[in-house]
């Protein structure tokens, strides 16, 4: 296990109460990254935490300079300078943290501060702020959604009307038109058609109704969407499931519930693809006891402790679509329109929960939070 090295060693002032535990053991249980670094900026302590931060081991790490593991010009670099030149702690948040083999961008809170027992020492610890960013990501998908849903009743009353004439101007024209003329007219009723389709496809998010919140049993919700795509699009890929049966219900409206994760398990049948063999999808439900985000505009917190995923083993998704992955208008699919995970998102939000998604390589986890139900005379004695 790495010690700090220093010129003249000192011994660290023992932990009030807990003198018989070693600092060392203290910081391998963090879940955060921690790093000290000697006068040069080179590393001389990790945790565990760290270690798989970087995907590299504490002997690798040792031998490298703060610099080696993050991009060039990385403001994490400048934080540590700071520290040095004032000899005072530093706080960062949400610094985007490259590293040098990847253009992808790690956000993360950075605590960095010098070690008075240790003279030119520093230590860093790092934050993954995926969390919080997930919240403040799922808050831009419910403002899209609304987006849309003005949109959606301009579309509706606009568009779809005078597309009716349209159409039927084209089979009158269809009628009286000669051989080679008709394909035209063909081809004006089948864009209309199109057209129609998506905007009624759009009027779903134009539906500003309260729900009617019942409890709901999630696992009955998946096993349905989990029979639906083994007789149809999951014909072929194992769907496989990993249910917490304690989990308490849900408050949700089930058809929609429905709709919502259905959609999810299709579109990881279609990240599969056609053709494969070992393609695999996971339906799980987990309790997450310690999940509370705050309204926007209020001081209330919400708890969202049922954690429902669907994983499946395709490709994954780029990091230039990830962050756009619910917005409207947004897809990889040839003829897609892209409002299917716009309307998830906006689904989970109707419900009061959130979706998330996390990828990389042979893996992409859609993660949805969502409350437990409470009776009503419960929210009243909790009031």
């Amino acid at each position: 296990m790495a010690r700090l090295e220093t010129k003249e060693r000192r011994t660290p002032p023992p932990f009030s109460g807990i003198a018989s535990i070693a600092p060392d053991i203290l910081l391998h249980a963090l879940p955060h990254p921690v790093l000290v670094l000697r006068q040069d900026d080179r590393i001389t302590y990790v945790n565990f935490a760290a270690e798989v931060f970087f995907g590299m081991s504490e002997n690798v790490l040792r031998r490298r300079k703060a610099e080696a593991l993050v991009a060039f010009a990385s403001p994490l670099l400048a934080l540590i300078a700071q520290v040095r030149q004032t000899n005072t702690a530093v706080n960062e948040y949400a610094v985007d943290l490259g590293m040098p083999d990847t253009a992808s961008q790690r956000p993360v809170d950075v605590f960095a501060a010098p070690l008075p027992e240790y003279e030119g020492h520093i230590i860093v610890m790092l934050q993954q702020r995926s969390m919080a960013q997930m919240i403040e990501r799922q808050l831009t998908h419910r403002g899209a959604a609304r987006s849309v849903s003005g949109m959606a009743a301009v579309l509706a009353h606009e568009i779809k009307n005078p597309l009716s004439g349209i159409r039927g101007a084209a089979q009158l024209l269809e009628q009286g038109a000669s051989l080679e003329d008709r394909p035209l007219a063909q081809l004006i009723c089948r864009e209309t058609d199109r057209i129609c389709t998506l905007v009624d496809r759009m009027e779903v998010f134009g539906d500003e109704r309260p729900l009617k919140l019942e409890p709901v049993n999630i696992h009955t919700v998946l096993d349905h969407v989990r029979q639906l795509a083994l007789n149809g699009f999951g014909r072929g890929i194992v769907i496989s499931q990993n249910y917490d049966p304690s989990l308490p219900p849900v408050p949700g409206n089930r058809d929609k519930l429905i709709q919502a994760f259905l959609n999810l398990v299709k579109n990881a049948a279609e990240a599969i693809g056609p053709g494969r063999n070992d393609g695999q999808i996971m339906l799980s439900t987990a309790f997450r006891p310690g999940l509370r985000i705050s309204l926007p505009n209020s001081e209330t917190r919400v708890s969202l402790p049922l954690e429902i995923t669907v994983t499946d083993n395709g490709p994954g998704i780029s990091d230039e679509l990830k962050p756009h992955l619910f917005e409207p208008f947004v897809t990889t699919k040839a003829g897609g329109a892209g409002l299917g995970l716009a309307l998830v998102a906006k689904i989970f939000g109707d419900h009061g929960g959130t979706i998330e998604c996390e990828t990389k390589a042979r893996q992409t986890v859609f993660r949805a939070m969502m409350p437990m139900y409470q009776s009503a005379d419960r929210r009243v004695k909790e009031t």
